[in-house]
């Protein structure tokens, strides 16, 4: 039996506003009952809402509430200060954003620099890039990628969304003078690496200890 379009619409309404992280249509489904069509319902809630000061969004392909961009303005002063990465982290971040999977040599090569333990260990303690596997390459060096979190900070519904080098400047999410080896791949075009291998089950290492080695006099950029 189909569920009343309007009934569903208000369910998942009162679900994502009760709610204290985005919610997937899998999340939705767990508490609708039979019948309910979750994905016209959510399109139908983000008719619903569009144009108004709270708007319906998706993040990293989950659902939620927020203030709409162009009112933003009206809670600076409640809001903190966010942590401003380094201009290293932002290389960084942006190396694996375009390139993952992506080893700690291969970011290397791209900046043209020694890459710290501390500017990684920044960004997985952030949650911003995660360790993905193990290259099958001699030393089987562990590639990193980014999370649903780093997709969430930035507001992106998916990798197909990440912008150009351009707009990524004019944002401020990417503050420098690109390398020559930099180019922008197709985010679409992303998979994942049949060169790559799982990190084995139960395998927690900490941050750059048992990965990234100790590198002495860190990053020199």
């Amino acid at each position: 039996m189909t569920l009343d379009p309007i009934f569903t619409e208000r369910c998942i309404e009162a679900l994502l506003f009760a709610a204290a992280e985005p919610l997937s249509v899998q999340d939705l489904a767990k508490r609708l009952p039979d019948g309910a069509d979750i994905k016209q319902g959510v399109a139908d809630l983000r008719l619903t809402w569009a144009g108004r000061g709270i708007e319906l969004v998706e993040v990293a392909g989950r659902w939620r509430f927020q203030t709409a961009a162009d009112l933003a303005f009206l809670m600076t002063e409640e809001r903190e200060e966010p942590r401003r990465l380094s201009k290293a982290a932002q290389e960084t971040l942006a190396i694996v954003a375009y390139h993952q999977p992506v080893t700690r040599a291969e970011i290397e090569a791209v900046r043209g620099v020694q890459a710290s333990r501390g500017t990684l260990d920044v960004l997985l303690e952030l949650g911003l890039i995660r360790m993905r596997g193990r290259r099958r390459t001699p030393g089987r060096p562990v590639t990193f990628g980014t999370t649903d979190a780093f997709l969430e900070h930035y507001g992106l519904a998916n990798l197909g969304d990440l912008p150009g080098v351009a707009e990524m400047k004019a944002a401020g999410l990417l503050d420098l003078n690109l390398p020559p080896g930099f180019s922008v791949p197709d985010p679409l075009a992303m998979r994942d690496d049949e060169n790559e291998d799982p990190l084995d089950e139960g395998e927690t290492p900490e941050f750059a200890q048992d990965f990234l080695g100790e590198l002495e006099g860190g990053d020199k950029a």
